[in-house]
């Protein structure tokens, strides 16, 4: 599992999320823009704490998941060739679309919503925002469980995700413009995704892809960047605690759920959208 761990994508990449940080935030520096947020210290420092942390709770919840799809991987007949480059494409476009299904599920699930909203709260948009990661991984892992059934080895699981991770973190910036169409039509973008981090009305709940925007296409949740957004949640954050960030959401479903008048209201705090109040 250290050796597996060590070839992580994710890992391989951490140096030059640094340089990639680093570089953007002297080009703010250097070249200012007043339509753009930039970055801010403090900000910038709680996004890499948080990232840093959730290294920790996602190793944990990969040794556990890797002990849960060994188990279902045995338990079906099925296998693929995990030497074959067709095999690698299709297990990636799989995790693509399980990333898009469990991407869209967190925002309109507030259980798991609680858990990625980690991820939005911040005000700014950069590459620091990249790894503003959340602590609370374990319904994530839950989504990959149909390609273990499906023959996929744990280990090839991992790696496409880790791959797929890594794509988004080069997602996450303001410097880069629109691309050139045939791009924007297929594959997620900065601009896309600068929708997907946006707090206006016109932009909320869209563009939840990974690799492809395809699939918000496909299953009507696409939006166009039509002007720069106002990042950041609805209501804004009023903590700068890490502990705050990460959990706050989980404290306001006990509390709804402690005035909850019954099991109707107590599930639809828990079930329904962020923001769901009994009519």
């Amino acid at each position: 599992m250290l050796a597996e761990t060590l070839r992580d994508p994710v890992v391989v990449a951490a140096p030059f999320f640094v340089v990639f940080i680093v570089l953007e935030a002297v080009s703010f520096h250097v070249f200012s823009d007043d339509d753009l947020r930039g970055y801010e210290r403090r900000d910038a420092a709680t996004s890499i704490t948080m990232g840093l942390g959730s290294l920790v709770f996602t190793a944990i919840a990969r040794g556990l998941a890797l002990i849960g799809y060994a188990a279902l991987y045995e338990l079906t007949p099925l296998r693929v060739d995990p030497s074959h480059w067709t095999t690698w494409v299709g297990v990636l476009l799989a995790v693509d679309l399980l990333w898009y299904a469990y991407h869209r599920s967190s925002h309109r699930i507030r259980l798991l919503w609680a858990a990625h909203q980690a991820h939005h709260n911040s005000t700014y948009f950069n590459y620091s925002t990249a790894v503003r990661q959340k602590w609370n991984p374990w319904f994530e892992v839950l989504f990959w469980t149909p390609l273990p059934l499906l023959g996929v080895p744990p280990w090839m699981i991992f790696t496409a995700f880790s791959v797929n991770l890594v794509y988004q973190f080069l997602v996450h910036t303001e410097r880069v413009g629109r691309l050139p169409r045939p791009i924007e039509l297929v594959f997620n973008t900065p601009s896309h995704h600068r929708v997907h981090h946006a707090s206006d009305p016109e932009y909320l709940d869209r563009n939840y892809g990974g690799i492809l925007i395809v699939w918000d296409r496909l299953f009507g949740t696409f939006a166009e960047e039509v002007r720069r957004p106002t990042y950041g949640l609805t209501h804004p954050v009023e903590t700068r605690s890490i502990l705050g960030l990460q959990y706050r959401e989980f404290g306001a479903i006990g509390r709804d759920l402690r005035r909850a008048t019954g099991w109707r209201e107590r599930l639809g705090y828990v079930f329904r959208p962020p923001g769901w109040r009994p009519s």
